[in-house]
């Protein structure tokens, strides 16, 4: 589709409200010509997440001293980081590398619903892992007996239906709204307060829902994350020696570090949506992509370098054959 149908078409839009048939996502606001060199940057942090966590999966599954419920929960973070990348990937390089802004509507549902989701069970696995280091802190004894497999496989689950009942009905109730407002998106991807501010019908229910949806999902585990360690942390202040109270601490390092790259984008982001007009759109889409791809990019790294069971078993798998 050319410029001037574009315009044409966003014209009849804004005239008459309806279902239009394709978005325009949106790259970064006065680069545009830069794109192709933005691309670089890109394609390499893609690579870093999706080769990097393919990597902890694979480390952890062949490593029988891994099989612990710390790594098999670092295992399911890794595998919705994989997901929320590849929900990302095929828009956002389509953009910077090829110059092609349009989505199909349906396409653009499908896409939103695959983020939310794979958000929304990062966000559980994030509280599941702070329950984690509470019980190995507080009943190191019994651990391996409170998180059995069972258990564990059983609260992966729950994440997964969480996220897939919570998130089902964004695209539905969409879908039932007419657009009037424009075709051009915030981002290089489809996000429910974005496609939502383009309608012109009643989105009430929309915002109500919403609402209700990130304090059921991200507010809740936010809060229980933050009850994991406090209580961490009175458990940790009753340890006799400094060298105990450290080591126990020193467990928990690489985890508050990824609730932190993945929740203060997220907050942010969240308050850009709400009090949009007080920012520059660079800021705006600066501060999305950071929010999808710095947690997919950072995770591995982090574990991987914080944590020492996981960097001898790369080193002993990788280095060790090729020596």
């Amino acid at each position: 589709m050319t410029q001037l149908q574009k315009s044409q078409y966003a014209l009849n839009l804004n005239s008459s409200p309806y279902q239009p048939p394709f978005f325009l996502l949106t790259g970064i606001p006065g680069l545009e010509a830069a794109h192709i060199w933005i691309s670089i940057p890109l394609c390499i942090m893609y690579l870093i997440a999706l080769l990097g966590n393919c990597i902890i999966l694979f480390i952890i599954k062949t490593s029988s001293s891994l099989h612990e419920p710390q790594y098999i929960f670092l295992s399911m973070l890794a595998a919705t980081d994989i997901g929320l990348s590849i929900s990302t990937l095929p828009t956002v390089l389509n953009i910077f590398i090829l110059n092609h802004q349009e989505i199909e509507f349906h396409c653009c549902l499908a896409q939103m619903f695959f983020i939310h989701t794979f958000s929304s069970m990062e966000s559980a696995i994030l509280l599941a892992m702070s329950f984690d280091r509470f019980v190995a802190i507080r009943n190191p004894l019994h651990y391996t007996m409170i998180l059995t497999h069972p258990r564990i496989i059983g609260m992966g689950l729950v994440a997964v239906l969480r996220g897939v009942i919570l998130m089902a009905p964004l695209p539905i109730l969409l879908k039932r709204l007419p657009f009037c407002k424009g075709i051009i998106l915030s981002h290089g991807y489809c996000y429910h307060p974005d496609v939502m501010k383009l309608a012109c019908g009643p989105v009430r229910i929309n915002i109500i829902y919403g609402l209700v949806l990130v304090l059921c999902s991200f507010g809740v585990d936010s809060v229980l994350i933050v009850v994991s360690y406090v209580l961490i942390l009175k458990t940790v202040v009753n340890i006799a020696s400094s060298e105990g109270r450290l080591k126990a601490l020193n467990t928990c390092i690489s985890h508050i570090v990824t609730v932190f790259i993945f929740y203060v984008p997220l907050i942010i982001l969240a308050l850009i949506h709400r009090f949009g007009t007080f920012t520059s759109p660079l800021f705006h889409v600066t501060m999305a992509n950071l929010f999808l791809f710095l947690t997919p990019v950072l995770n591995p790294l982090v574990y991987s370098f914080k944590t020492k069971q996981i960097r001898f078993a790369i080193q002993k798998t990788f280095i060790g054959r090729i020596s």
